[in-house]
This record gives structure tokens, sequence and C-alpha cells, in this order.
């Protein structure tokens, strides 16, 4: 049997509330009974599982992640009413005496509530047990360990239905990369003082059902451990354009901190288009280590390849992600871009914005641009570059491309 760790999920996830939960229900319990010895336990192939345990200094004897044969112990013979559910004393049930584990503990006195999943079918044992008889145990008490067993039962049965959520949706997300059931939009990048198309944005467009919009399925992704994967699989269909693409012309990939650091870029990015490269880390992404980030992202600088913050100033802590950051392009949230030209704090804003970025050396490229007034508030304000449905809507890139 292998072991498992008691402190993940199946996704590998640290648990949380629910383990808490239920690991304070057992610590309350053991104390109301006046036991030694309060667990929580899952049957897994024939195998009882402890995966919540409560003993103090009695962990040479049991702890969370030991697990027994169902022959070997009580579980099944309370299940189908053989034992009861609360042993004041053992010595008084033959078959509790037969039983090899009742001498090897030993175990005295004994209550356990058995723990069901919604459709009634037995998860697993909510269970006190002592070396000793306890004569005092009563029905009120079972009632009271029930209680407690009820309110583990819900924690369970939430993080099981949690579970099957996140197992439709992992196998959702390795089925659109498979498939690579999504498609690619292209949309245009222009010089605001030439009005040349510079640069064009890579755009995930998903066919797979349900529909939702690309945001949530790389933030399901991420949810079941998959965002890298399928980011890598966007970003290697984003980047066929270079077959197509002008000389001249750059290619822009939306790409998460946590795919830069994987290390799987320099394997996808072709070194003789790197320098036609842009790397787009969205504001909103947690850098949890900018030297990591900078490291990962130095091979692919060094060969010519830039990085643009997307979608500044839109978050909380947006200008200390930029000075960390030290882009080459910054893109204006759109938020700072609809209604420009008759907002003066906007103008402001982005006026700091273009000022920055003259003394850093960076390029400002406004997005979600939408109104000729707009554009030209933009162009007076010295933006460099401007993107949005009035210059051109994301689409295929279907024949060579003009610069």
């Amino acid at each position: 049997m292998p072991f498992v760790d008691s402190r993940f999920d199946i996704f590998g996830q640290p648990l949380g509330d629910t383990a808490c939960v239920i690991q304070d229900a057992l610590s309350a319990i053991r104390t109301h009974l006046d036991m030694e010895v309060a667990y929580f336990s899952e049957f897994v192939d024939g195998r009882t599982i402890f995966r919540r345990v409560d003993a103090p200094g009695l962990e040479h004897l049991i702890k969370a992640g030991d697990s027994q044969s169902l022959d070997d112990v009580y579980c099944n013979h309370i299940l189908e009413g053989r034992l009861p559910e609360l042993i004041l004393d053992t010595s008084q049930f033959p078959l509790a005496v037969s039983m090899p584990i009742t001498q090897a503990v030993p175990i005295g006195s004994h209550a356990s509530i058995p723990i069901r999943r919604a459709d009634g079918t037995p998860y697993g044992m909510f269970c006190c047990l002592s070396p000793r008889p306890n004569l005092s145990l009563n029905t009120r008490d079972l009632d009271v360990l029930r209680m407690f067993a009820d309110i583990a039962a819900k924690q369970v049965n939430t993080e099981l239905e949690q579970n099957r959520s996140k197992r439709e949706i992992y196998a959702r997300i390795v089925s659109v990369i498979d498939e690579r059931a999504f498609a690619i939009a292209y949309q245009p990048i222009y010089d605001l003082s030439s009005d040349a198309v510079v640069s064009y944005e890579a755009l995930s467009r998903f066919s797979a059902l349900p529909y939702r919009s690309p945001d949530q399925w790389f933030h399901d992704a991420a949810l079941v451990g998959l965002g890298v994967d399928l980011e890598l699989a966007a970003i290697s269909a984003a980047l066929d354009a270079f077959e197509r693409l002008p000389d001249g012309v750059s290619l822009s990939i939306n790409a998460s901190p946590e795919t830069i650091v994987s290390g799987e870029l320099p394997t996808l990015i072709d070194p003789r288009v790197a320098d036609r490269t842009i790397v787009e880390v969205t504001e909103h992404a947690k850098v949890a280590d900018y030297e990591v980030l900078h490291s990962a992202l130095a091979p692919l600088k060094a060969a010519g390849l830039r990085v643009a913050i997307d979608d500044a100033g839109a978050g909380y802590s947006g200008l200390q992600h930029i000075i960390q950051l030290a882009p080459d392009i910054i893109k204006l949230d759109m938020s700072l871009t609809r209604g420009i030209d008759r907002d003066p704090a906007l103008r402001a804003l982005v006026t700091a914005m273009v000022y920055y970025a003259m003394e850093t050396g960076a390029i400002v490229v406004a997005e979600g641009i939408e109104l000729p007034s707009e554009m030209q508030a933009l162009r007076r304000l010295g933006v460099h570059r401007g993107q949005g449905y009035l210059l051109g809507k994301p689409g295929p890139l279907a024949v060579p491309l003009a610069a």
C-alpha cells in the first residue's frame, strides 16, 4: 500500500480548512470522552487509512498516514452490526477479544461512528479509543461523538465534491491541450507616430465546450496544476505566426511568472526570432521571487527578447511591480485609455507613466483604444504605440502581412 501523505489533497495541494476542522473536532471529542486516541479514517482498497489523528504522546502507536487492513480492525464489524458503535469494555465482547488488535494496542474501550458519502456509501470512521475500559461512557457521549462525526462528514463531502469538480476540470484541460482545441487570434499594435503595424499580440480563443472566456480557461488550468502546460501549448501555437510575419514585425506572447520560471520558454522560442519576440507578464500575476524571474528571463533577454508588463495600472501593486520587473514595454490597461480624452485625472496618470518610460528607456503601449478622440489624446501625451478595436480587432493571420 503506497504511503498517502495526509497533508495534501489528490492534486498535491495543501489541505486547508477541512483538515483543520476535523483535527479540532478530534481533539475536542477525545478530551470530552477522556480517551487517549481519536482518529478520522478513510477506507481505500481494503484498508483504513488514518487521515487525521489526535493521540498526544502515542505517536509511536498511531499517526496520520498509517494504515491497517480492514480485516484487522473493528470498522467492518461495526458497519455490519457485529460490534456496537459504543463499547465500554471490550472484554465483554467475544468478537473484540478474539481480534489480535485488541490486545496489541491495547483497546479497552471504543466509540466509533461511520462517515458516509452523500450517496450513503461508507467513507471511513470517526473514532475514539482507550487502552482501559471506561464504564462512564453512555449514549449521550455517543450522541456528542455523532455530532462531531456529522461535522466531519459534511466537510468530507464538501471536499469530495470539490475534488470531483477538479477531476472534471483536469480532464477537460488535458483534452484541450492534447487536441489543441483552441485557436490563436492576432491583434495588431500600431506605432502612433507613423501609423505602421509594429507588432501583433497573440490571444487564445477556445473552441471546447462549455464555452468560457480565455481567462477562465487559464484560471481553471492553474486550479488543477495545468496552468503552465496550457500556457506553453498556447505559446507554441502562437509562435507559428513567425512563418508568416514580415521582417521587422514583432510578436507578443502572454506568459505567467510560473511559466517563465518553468524554464520551458527557451525550448519554444527560436533564437533567430528572439529579438522579435515580446513576453507580456500581466500586472495581476503575483511574482513570488523577482530574482528567480529575472534569472529565468536573462538568457532570453540576452538573445534579444523584450519583456512587457500587461494591464499596467489595473492592479493594486502596479508601480512596485513595474519597478521590480523593469520592463522594456509598458502596456497601459484599457481602464486608463477609455475616456482619456475627457478625464484629466487619467491624462495625469498616463503622463506620469510616459515620463517614467522616458526615464527608463521603455516604450508605452495603450490598450483598448476605441475612439479617434482617445487616440488623439494619447498621441498628444506622447504614448508610443496603440492597440484596440479602433485600430484592428483580433483575427487570424491568413496571409503574409505588410509592415
